[in-house]
């Protein structure tokens, strides 16, 4: 078997932890491997990532990829680039959000992928999925050791009653949505609808919505709306703050965000702002 050291440009939550995982990092004096993989989610962690390709060439040949590449994924290997917990079942969406880079990535085309085990679900929408595929997938979270979060985000369009239940009955810690652009606020609703319908209370906070802001035209009033909108159809907002090609966004952006992606905070936000 392969020793393949992979290397990070930035940590996340999602970032491996075993011993052969490195962040932004060069090698070290005892570093061996058969293979170095530099795999980089950001596009503004590219110029590391190219200069880092002939530091670690002197340790084994050299791998360079990952999503700010625009490559297509291939099969999930579990905790390859993604820590234990994490895993993709499926890879593409069809629809065509501008700020989305995962169609031109994905060829404008959705590929079910081999179910491996996992309960943290990183799907671009899993929800446009064949319903055998989506079986499987409800079978696999249903037999492990943790509760199931939906953190890659479902598309409140597709969610159907007999989803709504299904999802209920896996009792998941998180199920993400999210509302993005002005058509996503009423399938929200309606989705808020048949999740409390399901099962699903408000105060467990285990309904939750990506809410982008800090684009071109967006105010900080009109974000903060939006987050309004998604806690009065049942969600709990959490800002996501939009960034061009460079990685560039304003510090006022980046403080807005900070008020609307702490769950303390927000919480209170919510109550002060839009009540209970």
């Amino acid at each position: 078997m392969k020793k393949i050291i992979r290397v990070f440009p930035t940590r996340t939550n999602a970032t491996p932890t075993d011993e052969l995982a490195r962040i932004h990092t060069v090698p070290s004096l005892f570093d061996e491997a058969d293979e170095v993989h530099i795999s980089v989610t950001f596009t503004w962690d590219i110029p590391w990532a190219e200069w880092a390709v002939r530091q670690w060439e002197r340790v084994a040949p050299v791998k360079l990829g990952g999503p700010a590449y625009n490559e297509p994924g291939g099969d999930f290997v579990p905790g390859m680039y993604m820590r234990k917990g994490y895993v993709i079942t499926s890879r593409g969406c069809p629809n065509r959000c501008w700020f989305c880079t995962v169609p031109k990535r994905e060829g404008g085309v959705l590929r079910e992928l081999p179910v491996t085990d996992g309960w943290i679900i990183q799907d671009d929408n899993l929800l446009a999925c064949s319903p055998k595929h989506i079986d499987e997938v409800f079978s696999m979270l249903a037999r492990q050791p943790h509760r199931p979060q939906f953190t890659g985000g479902l598309e409140a369009a597709l969610l159907t009653q007999e989803m709504a239940i299904r999802l209920y009955e896996l009792h998941p810690e998180a199920v993400f949505f999210a509302y993005d652009t002005p058509n996503d606020l009423a399938p929200l609703v309606e989705a808020g609808k048949m999740l409390i319908s399901a099962g699903f209370s408000k105060a467990s906070n285990r309904l939750r919505c990506y809410i982008l802001c800090g684009y071109k035209g967006d105010t900080f009033d009109k974000a903060q709306a939006r987050m309004g909108k998604a806690w009065k159809a049942g969600f709990f907002p959490f800002a996501m703050l939009y960034r061009d090609h460079e990685g560039k966004f304003s510090t006022e952006w980046k403080h807005f965000q900070g008020q609307w992606a702490n769950p303390t905070i927000t919480y209170c936000n919510c109550v002060k702002y839009f009540g209970k």
